[in-house]
């Protein structure tokens, strides 16, 4: 079983992408598992998805202990609370323009930033970044492939579906390149 956290602020898209990636996998014949907590409910509070994926039934009903992967859409988020359920295997994708040395204060971990804001501006997104996020982190991961994610992106965008399949696109291509083994 592969067990991933996707954390935001309110209003940025996380749930919406933890949503998206378990449709991608339940497309791909996976079973998923997904639930989502909120720190309060308004715009800008911290809120995580959480996603079990497996090739059977999951049976378990508690909170994530240690993810296999983990996507903070942003980087003032990305602290020890966080991360007490990553270990040094975790890989830990992060929406920063930072590059990862910035980060290595935080502990022996995988983390791989990803300028989300800039692929979405240069693909008419604005301030939209979870397409742009979901590309990277698949792309990193290894799963569930950019044509599942696509898909689902392009199936579910309310607007700008084309803009939005491209910055997927985009950062999974910029990703893939530097990508060294999957993670999952």
């Amino acid at each position: 079983m592969r067990e991933i956290l996707i954390l935001g602020r309110g209003g940025q898209g996380a749930q919406t992408a933890g949503n998206l990636l378990a449709q991608a996998f339940f497309e791909k014949g996976q079973y998923v598992q997904t639930f989502a907590t909120y720190g309060g409910a308004r715009r800008g509070t911290p809120v995580m998805s959480s996603i079990r994926v497996d090739d059977r039934p999951i049976k378990v009903r508690s909170n994530i202990e240690r993810a296999d992967a983990m996507l903070c859409f942003d980087d003032s988020l990305l602290d020890q609370a966080f991360l007490k359920n990553a270990d040094n295997k975790t890989l830990v994708v992060v929406n920063s323009t930072r590059p990862a040395s910035d980060f290595a204060g935080l502990g022996d971990y995988r983390i791989v930033p990803v300028d989300g804001r800039r692929i979405a501006r240069d693909n008419d997104m604005g301030k939209v970044i979870n397409s742009t996020l979901l590309g990277a982190f698949v792309a990193v991961m290894g799963q569930p492939g950019i044509d599942a994610i696509s898909d689902v992106i392009e199936s579910n965008a309310p607007a700008k579906k084309a803009q939005n399949v491209a910055a997927c696109r985009e950062a999974f291509d910029k990703f893939s390149a530097t990508a060294k083994e999957p993670s999952l």
